[in-house]
């Protein structure tokens, strides 16, 4: 059947800033993290997404490795997509991100110019798109200049194929550290997505304070 979204979808959910910008993110937002790989019902997740934009939720974030199988939430969420959102894809906030591990190799993997780019293009390939709106360094590299990390989400500004980019999981020194270096390359930073639970509440050290700050 086809899918025809809720018309009453955006008159009860709060939409707020992400950062100093003018995007406007859902309260809440769907992550794609487990439910929608290649070893779970298809069907169920296609019904979680239609009943998740029904509520006004348009924002659904993956990344490259996320399924289990690696990759396969995306395929399946490109699948979706294709067969049920393609008019709607201007309403859609789609994130991704790269720096775990995704394929064998030195390049698979952490926050190279090499690795990000390329797992970018095989995540547009995926989701069967020319942009995401959101990308992400999923976590910091040690063995990479932040620079040459801070460099690949510029390039994927520059080439369009990322609305907006941001940083997953790294500490309040490696977040200060990787705005001052993006200043210098001249683009900004919009958004930081890490774990926050009452059971995992490292972000209280000092993470929520830069932010504010930055």
């Amino acid at each position: 059947m086809t899918y025809i979204p809720n018309p009453t979808r955006y008159d009860h959910m709060i939409y707020r800033p992400a950062g100093n910008s003018g995007l406007l993110l859902p309260a809440l937002s769907l992550g794609l993290w487990h439910n929608f790989g290649s070893v779970d019902d298809f069907e169920n997740a296609r019904d979680m997404i239609h009943t998740a934009f029904d509520l006004g939720i348009t924002h659904f974030d993956l990344a490259n490795n996320y399924g289990p199988e690696p990759g396969s939430a995306e395929r399946n969420f490109g699948r979706i997509l294709k067969e049920d959102f393609q008019k709607l894809r201007d309403e859609l906030i789609i994130s991704t991100k790269a720096g775990y591990p995704m394929w064998p190799g030195p390049y698979g993997n952490w926050g190279s110019k090499k690795s990000l780019l390329a797992s970018l293009d095989q995540s547009l390939e995926r989701l069967g798109l020319d942009y995401v709106d959101i990308f992400y360094s999923h976590r910091p590299d040690p063995n990479t200049p932040i620079e040459e990390t801070m460099g690949a989400l510029k390039s994927a500004l520059d080439s369009g194929k990322a609305l907006y980019v941001g940083l997953s999981n790294y500490s309040a020194k490696e977040t200060e550290a990787a705005v001052l270096a993006a200043e210098k390359l001249g683009f900004k930073l919009l958004i930081h997505q890490p774990r926050y639970s009452m059971l995992d509440r490292w972000i209280e050290d000092g993470l929520k304070m830069i932010c504010k700050k930055l």
